[in-house]
């Protein structure tokens, strides 16, 4: 029977379209977009009003948020840090040994933790042990990023996709035509044979050709360890100067100026501390009021300092003696962090964050790909995937870093927070994964369990777990999944599904399944891998049924592909993030990507057929 297209599958599609152009576009926040998207769907009755929110109660949605908590659990108890002490112990300095091990271990901890969550724990790791081994790290971290997502398919416990992907099953089923067969929900270790071989060709093949592909770029705008005040900032950006101690006396035009206003003026350094009286402070806001006898922290050229204390009738003094404890490395210093695509510093400038009154952090540099951004960074306006470097406390930075609008990518010096709870949130997390794995209970709830259990415990309290919550994934995951119900429930996939088969017809299954392997990661390069399963699960499921094949296998391939987005750095957040550290360039992606996408695909296509017959 040939389906007409309908006004609501007309609707339907122009949701897609809509969401797919803001998804790659940025007009609009991409969770913003999913808000809109769930409204419209309301509004226009496409699925019952009781039904239209549905995806914020979604087993695929609790579980996730169980699983962002339980991933912030093991990184407060500090299993990362065990972890990284054991990669230090297993690789011994040699770079072919050390690449594999951090790669394992991107691979292991992918199958339980969020790929962004854990790009961001293993950044530091990798620069810390790029540091003690002198391995450069760009032929570190885009390996890690990639093993993330080759890894990530291993269980159904730490991919959105595949999370998402029982949600879309039992829509599907609701809405099956007469005679078929409904579709079985899959579970906790499904796709597990299949995931541990993609992992295992990932690490292999980067053991293998990664000499050949990776870049050996080595500078010293690639080293994140972290630097001596006084030294570090020529060494890493090209920020040529020293700290000095300005004095500011009663005949100094300074007296009654704004740290702002005083780096206005002309040749002014950059003013890193201040105290005046018994008031010490690292980065002061702009608003902060310079007064007689203020020593002011700054840094410059030794030429250009003098001038200005000359001008501004200052005391210099190149010896840090007043400002000592403030510029104590083990307490202070230079510091890189990376602004991930789900920052709220996104598209804001330095200047208008006021990141100096709020966490007393000055900004120093920032990195636009290969451009390092120096002067006026004030009025820099930031993007995702930028490096910016910082001078702050130590504590200052770690503090800010819990509103997970940066991270730091500096192994800076800090304790585990809660290391006397170890055992107790490595054994929630693994009673979690027993009772998804040996009892009926839904994948929600399982992942509950361990995390209440975690909070009761004291592994992390409530405020700490609200902040390792990415809810711009939440949102974006929840109202992307009535999008998916409603290319169901109005039969718009089962529309596409018959145009795909009017020109594939007469092809082999294996034709069909790589196709929409192909137009899944395709579309993952540009929008994100949830959008993109959510689009494409209906029509395989479509597909599959209309041809007598494995609804199954063809909504699996689907989930799985959405994730080898190995192409461009802006096509998965854990790349964005290793962009700016690694100093990676558009062209590194192509060359290592695509071989690596194309084996993926042939992997993922064989086996999930053999795994699914």
């Amino acid at each position: 029977m040939t389906l007409s297209l309908t006004p609501e599958m007309m609707l339907v599609l122009g949701l897609v379209g809509f969401t797919m152009l803001m998804l790659v576009l940025e007009w609009i926040r991409a969770d913003l977009v999913g808000l809109l998207i769930v409204v419209v769907i309301g509004l226009t009755g496409v699925i019952p009003a009781d039904k239209v929110f549905n995806g914020f109660a979604g087993n695929a949605v609790i579980a996730i948020i169980a699983i962002m908590i339980m991933g912030e659990g093991l990184d407060r108890a500090g299993v990362l840090a065990a972890a990284a002490r054991l990669v230090m112990h297993m690789a011994k300095g040699v770079e072919s040994r050390l690449g594999v091990v951090i790669n394992l271990m991107a691979s292991v901890f992918s199958a339980i933790i969020p790929s962004q969550a854990l790009a961001a724990l293993m950044i530091p790791i990798t620069s810390r042990l790029s540091a003690r081994t002198g391995v450069p790290i760009s032929r570190l971290l885009l390996p890690m990023a990639f093993c993330i997502l080759t890894g990530t398919n291993t269980t159904l416990i730490a991919n959105s996709p595949l999370i998402v992907l029982n949600d879309l099953i039992v829509s599907a089923n609701a809405n099956l035509p007469a005679g078929a067969h409904t579709i079985p929900k899959f579970g906790l270790f499904s796709i597990t044979p299949a995931g541990l071989l993609l992992a295992a060709v990932g690490i292999a093949y980067f053991y293998f050709f990664g000499n050949r592909l990776l870049p050996a770029r080595e500078d010293a705008r690639l080293k994140v360890t972290p630097g001596r005040t006084e030294s570090y900032f020529a060494d890493t950006y090209g920020i040529v100067g020293e700290t000095a101690e300005l004095t500011v006396t009663a005949e100094s035009p300074l007296v009654g100026m704004s740290i702002g206003e005083a780096e206005q003026l002309h040749g002014a350094p950059l003013i890193l501390a201040i105290k005046s009286g018994n008031d010490e402070r690292m980065a002061p806001p702009a608003d902060y009021v310079i007064w007689v006898g203020s020593v002011l922290g700054v840094l410059g050229p030794r030429e250009e300092l003098d001038q200005f204390a000359n001008n501004q009738l200052c005391q210099l003094s190149t010896r840090i003696r007043q400002l000592g404890e403030l510029f104590n490395s083990s307490r202070a210093g230079i510091s890189e962090v990376v602004i991930p695509p789900v920052s709220r510093f996104v598209k804001h400038t330095v200047a208008g964050l006021h990141l100096r009154k709020r966490f007393g952090i000055s900004v120093l540099a920032v990195t636009h790909g290969d451009k390092v951004v120096r002067d006026d960074v004030r009025a820099t306006t930031l993007r995702a995937g930028d490096t910016v470097v910082v001078h702050s406390t130590w504590r200052n930075l770690a503090m800010a870093a819990e509103d997970r609008d940066f991270v730091v990518v500096t192994d800076i010096p800090k304790e585990t927070q809660r290391p006397g709870k170890v055992w107790q949130a490595i054994g929630f997390f693994v009673m979690a994964k027993c009772l998804a794995l040996f009892t009926n209970l839904d994948l929600s709830v399982a992942m509950m369990c361990g995390a209440v259990g975690m909070l009761l415990t004291g592994v992390l309290n409530m405020d700490e777990a609200y902040k390792g919550i990415n809810w711009k994934t939440i949102f974006v995951t929840a109202c992307l999944i009535p999008l998916g119900w409603s290319m169901d429930a109005t039969g718009t996939a089962a529309w596409l599904a018959q145009y795909v088969l009017h020109y594939l017809g007469d092809a082999s299954p294996w034709v069909l399944q790589g196709t929409l392997a192909v137009l899944t990661l395709l579309f993952s390069q540009v929008m994100s891998n949830v959008g993109a399963t959510v689009m494409m699960v209906p029509i395989a499921i479509s597909v599959a049924i209309a041809t007598g094949g494995n609804p199954s296998a063809y909504a699996m391939i689907v989930a799985v592909s959405s994730s080898n987005t190995f192409l461009l750095s802006s096509g998965h957040p854990a790349l964005m993030m290793v962009t700016g550290p690694g100093g990676y360039r558009g062209t590194d992606f192509l060359r290592v990507g695509i071989p690596l996408t194309l084996l993926m695909l042939v992997v993922t296509l064989v086996s999930i057929n053999l795994l699914f017959h």
